[in-house]
Parts: structure tokens; sequence; C-alpha cells
């Protein structure tokens, strides 16, 4: 069983790699079409799939939504849920930093040269060389600000990746054998059953986050752990009574969340 992320730019033959690898590996490809199935799936509405964009929000989602916070963490619950599998090939939204602590996932950059990936726009999208340029400087200046809002990291931190390929000088198969053989390699364990039970126990406990997030409810240092894998527990300070009742019966209807225990403190009326 292999578990990979991979995290690249357009216009760098990335998903040629990415399919190579899971059809020799014999896993599956969680792409956006992927994921986005997975959280329906996993019982999220079209709605709330509209901020799964590698992009930070800009000023006017902040105005009018107010949740960019919210998207962020109903994405991680659906790479959480991807990777409880124990096997695929993850692609982009930050799963090489949400699955940085499992030693079972590898970890894989893909690069290339400015020009390459310019020319390989202008031949797969009929763009002028012009174009093809500003699309691609776009794409890396929006996924820069996504992690540097979502992780506070830079994206093309050497540091988080465990290998790094460009398809320039070595060709698509070559690197996607490179990326199969560390996978493959001693050091990388598949995914037990401790890492298994931890992948969903974060699926599910940034998916409470989200709904939390969703009800706009007034707290301080509102908290959700899962101390067992069906059991939600909410603490911290509450301003309104009735969150004390509503928040029980919204996590409740989660799935895979079988009891709420709540630990939290209300504020004496007029001390808000």
């Amino acid at each position: 069983m292999a578990l990979i992320t991979m995290t690249h730019t357009i216009g760098t033959e990335a998903m040629t790699i990415a399919r190579i690898v899971a059809d020799g590996l014999r896993v599956e490809v969680y792409d956006d079409a992927r994921l986005k199935e997975e959280a329906l799936r996993m019982g999220l509405h079209t709605g709330q799939l509209r901020g799964f964009e590698e992009k930070p929000p800009d000023w006017l989602e902040h105005l009018w939504s107010g949740k960019p916070e919210m998207y962020h963490k109903l994405m991680e619950s659906v790479i959480y849920e991807a990777a409880r599998l124990g096997q695929g090939v993850i692609i982009g939204h930050g799963s090489q930093m949400l699955l940085h602590d499992f030693g079972c996932a590898v970890h894989v950059l893909v690069t290339a040269r400015e020009e390459s990936r310019i020319q390989r726009l202008v031949h797969e999208s009929a763009l002028s060389h012009e174009a093809a340029r500003k699309l691609i400087r776009r794409s890396d200046n929006q996924k820069r600000g996504f992690f540097r809002y979502a992780f506070h990291k830079d994206w093309n931190d050497p540091e988080l990746y465990d290998v790094c390929v460009n398809p320039d000088k070595m060709g698509s198969e070559r690197a996607a054998q490179l990326i199969m053989d560390a996978a493959r390699s001693p050091g990388v364990t598949s995914c037990g059953a401790l890492a298994l039970d931890a992948l969903e126990r974060r699926s599910k406990t940034s998916r409470i986050q989200a709904s939390l997030m969703e009800m706009d409810i007034r707290h301080f240092g509102l908290r959700v752990e899962m101390p067992e894998k069906d059991v939600a527990l909410i603490s911290g300070v509450l301003y309104e009574p009735e969150d004390k009742v509503r928040i029980p019966a919204v996590v409740g209807k989660i799935p895979g969340v079988e009891r709420v225990q709540m630990d939290v403190t209300l504020v004496p009326a007029g001390y808000d």
C-alpha cells in the first residue's frame, strides 16, 4: 500500500506522472474531481465545495462570507478522509502539510523550468506565449498565497518533500519510476492501525470545526477533541445558552459521530 501526496504547478506534466504512478502501484488518483466526489460521499453539499480552490481568500470573500476558515477545515476533512484508506496519490490542497506527521506518506514535488511550462501550455491549450506566461505566474502567486494563508509556510520549501522530480530532465516515465521506487523503499512503511485511526479522528475533528464555524457561534476558545473515534468533546466558553443545545444537535448529525460531550462554561448575562 502506498500513500503519496503530489504538489505541482500548472504546465509540469504532474497529472501524467500521477496517473503512471497510480497505475504502477495500483492505487487511485485523488485529483480535484475525485476529492469532490469524496466530499459529496461524506455528505457535504455542493455549496460547501466552492472554497476548495488553492488560492487565498480575497477581501470580498472575507467581507461577504466571513468563512474562508470554514472552507479550509472542510478541505482538511476531505484530505484526511481520502488518506484514511492508507493508499492513493493525493494531488495538492496542502496534503503534504496535513499528512506531514505520517511516516507512511511520501511527499512529492513536481517542478519544471518556467519556459518549458510556457511551451507546454502553448502546445496543449493553444495559448499565446505571453498569455501562458501570465497564467503560470498568476497560478503560482495564488498557490503561494493559499499556502501562506492556510499553513504559514512556503509551498516550495524543500523540507516539506521527500522527492523532487523535474520531468524536463528525465521525462515523465522516469520521474514516475523514481516516485514509485521511493514509495517502495524500506524506510516507508504501510499506514498502520494507529495512523489510520488518527486520520479518521482528524477528518471528523476538521468536519466538526467547520460545522461550528458555519453556525456563527459567539464563543471564546471553543475546542474540539475526539477522545474516542465516535465521541466528540466540545469545550470552551459560550455566550448564548441556546448554543449549548444547538451544538450537540448539529454535531451529532455528522456521520461517524455517535455521541457529543459538552464541557463548556456559559458567560453570565450582562458580562458580554
